[in-house]
């Protein structure tokens, strides 16, 4: 896909790659958190993730989501989500939808009681979760997954300084802690 300005053109379809937080870690030079997630992609012998760079308030509500665990009182996403149940709206997806310069962008999509489905712009750490909270699926379009991804290599690549598809938790940790920042981009919240 050809590029303009750092923009992705959408020069064919810009599909929804489904995707998953598969962990957050801390970015080793900067002490900045860093949510991953790992894209479903059509090709089951593929597999690849996008590093997305967040704040470290956003990284403790990911983290919480992600371990089921209750704060005791709400939090800024948990009150988010109680607000929008209140009202009888839902969380249909959540999407990373583009990057504007060294900015990733985001759009939860709510369905009303009405039927009527709206659109909220978001910050993807935001977004994410807010999405884990009601349960809701990730995506990340195929123009942001062409310029933010890393491609994980199949076991029979492994070797050539990337990891290999089905990695464990550790040897990923390790693999990204590595890595020199320029290969990831320098994406900004």
């Amino acid at each position: 896909m050809a590029t303009e300005g750092g923009r992705a053109r959408k020069d064919t379809v810009d599909r929804k790659i489904p995707a998953e937080v598969h962990g957050l870690m801390m970015e080793p030079n900067s002490n900045q958190p860093i949510v991953i997630l790992r894209l479903h992609e059509r090709n089951a012998g593929e597999s690849s993730v996008v590093p997305i760079w967040i704040g470290i308030f956003e990284a403790g509500a990911i983290q919480l989501a992600i371990e089921g665990r209750d704060p005791g009182r709400p939090m800024t996403h948990d009150l988010l989500k109680n607000a929008l149940d209140l009202v009888g709206a839902e969380v249909i997806e959540v999407v990373v939808r583009a990057i504007e310069g060294n900015t990733f962008l985001a759009v939860v999509e709510l369905v009303e009681r009405s039927g009527e489905h709206r659109l909220l712009d978001a910050r993807p750490s935001d977004a994410i979760a807010l999405a884990l909270r009601a349960g809701a699926p990730l995506f990340v379009r195929q123009s942001v997954a062409d310029l933010a991804r890393v491609r994980q290599q199949t076991a029979a690549e492994e070797g050539a300084g990337t990891p290999a598809a089905g990695m464990d938790d550790e040897k990923m940790k390790e693999w990204l802690e590595e890595l020199d920042p320029k290969a990831l981009g320098k994406y900004e919240m």
